[in-house]
């Protein structure tokens, strides 16, 4: 794979440059994630997604794990 990749986000449809190269100056080092939230992302969607993309993606994991542990609190499960 090249050094610097252009490329097209696969849930925004945007142009990006992909630095897998030096992934420490790639546009996704601009936010962590845990693995679980690794996890949620994969599942939905194959290859690199733009910064934009994964912070609303962690936010909607995020969301959504909230909501299940509110429903087992109240559901005693």
């Amino acid at each position: 794979m090249n050094k610097h990749e252009h490329t097209t986000c696969p849930r925004c449809q945007r142009s990006f440059e992909c630095r897998v190269g030096s992934i420490n100056l790639c546009q996704c080092q601009t936010l962590t994630l845990t693995d679980d939230q690794r996890q949620y992302i994969n599942s939905l969607y194959q290859g690199c997604l733009c910064a934009a993309c994964l912070h609303v993606l962690r936010s909607e994991y995020n969301q959504l794990n909230h909501q299940k542990k509110v429903n087992q609190l109240l559901h005693g499960h």
